[in-house]
């Protein structure tokens, strides 16, 4: 690498130091050591209120159908929201060994901020540097066993967290959650390029809210607008994983707190890709 620049062509900075595109073993964080996880999948979105953790959760309910050890890394401090859909409650045990994440009834691992805090209702009032060093603890300080997948639930957007976890976890690839708005291209791309950036593989795209389905006549119904998300996903040359409509029946399993229940049909396709 020269010293008069760098070479990453999204990059202003005169040397690679501070580049987002490095990704020094520095930043990498141990793993517990009574931790053996295989593959890290980060659910990612350029935007809020796409339904990340409804496809996090679908996607974990999915590999653990197939017989697969998963867990999920609530990253999102912020707006947890993974306990609730579960039913799990705090807190979560610990001794001088580390953090036991706490098991859905489906054999699901799960470590969440609301699970550690003694209130799960009181909001978690901190800045960036202290949320990211959250994250790094659920992956040094959580006793996660032996696990197949860890699906992280990213917070939207393209901050201190997703940062974080881009540099400090073994992601071993990520999925992007969208919603069929104009503004779509957009929030698909800025998740891309930070992908891109910090070399992280793209496994594909999954859009959520796509239409609602009449109970009556079966009839599609695009809520929000057309989709282009075949046309995004080919100008972007990765894949759509996955088309999910408005389904009422998920978020009433989500209220119950028996998420475990949704057999999500609609991401098939996104098995295969996530066993490549």
């Amino acid at each position: 690498m020269s010293e008069k620049g760098c070479s990453n062509s999204g990059c202003t900075k005169e040397s690679c130091e501070g580049c987002p595109s490095k990704k020094p073993e520095s930043f990498l964080v141990e793993q517990n050591i009574y931790s053996d996880v295989k593959h890290v999948i980060g659910i990612v979105s350029g935007k809020g209120g796409v339904g990340k953790s409804m496809v996090t959760a679908s996607l974990a309910n999915l590999m653990a159908s197939k017989g697969y050890r998963v867990g999920i890394l609530d990253a999102d401090i912020t707006g947890p929201s993974i306990p609730k859909m579960y039913g799990l409650h705090g807190p979560a045990q610990a001794d001088d060994e580390g953090i036991y994440p706490m098991l859905t009834k489906n054999d699901i691992k799960v470590i969440s901020i609301n699970l550690l805090m003694p209130d799960e209702e009181a909001p978690v009032i901190w800045r960036g540097p202290i949320l990211a060093n959250m994250v790094k603890q659920f992956w040094s300080d959580v006793i996660w066993g032996e696990l197949d997948y860890l699906f992280v639930d990213m917070p939207p957007g393209t901050g201190d967290v997703p940062l974080t976890v881009f540099q400090s976890l073994p992601v071993d690839g990520i999925v992007i959650v969208s919603s069929p708005q104009d503004l779509v291209r957009m929030i698909v791309k800025k998740a891309y390029n930070m992908a891109k950036a910090m070399n992280i593989p793209i496994l594909g795209i999954v859009e959520n809210y796509s239409y609602l389905k009449c109970p009556d006549c079966g009839k599609e119904i695009a809520v929000f607008g057309q989709s282009h998300i075949e046309e995004i996903a080919q100008e972007l040359g990765t894949e759509l994983l996955g088309k999910m409509p408005i389904d009422p029946a998920f978020a009433e399993l989500a209220d119950q707190g028996a998420f475990e229940k949704a057999e999500n049909p609609y991401l098939e396709k996104a098995f295969f890709a996530l066993r490549k």
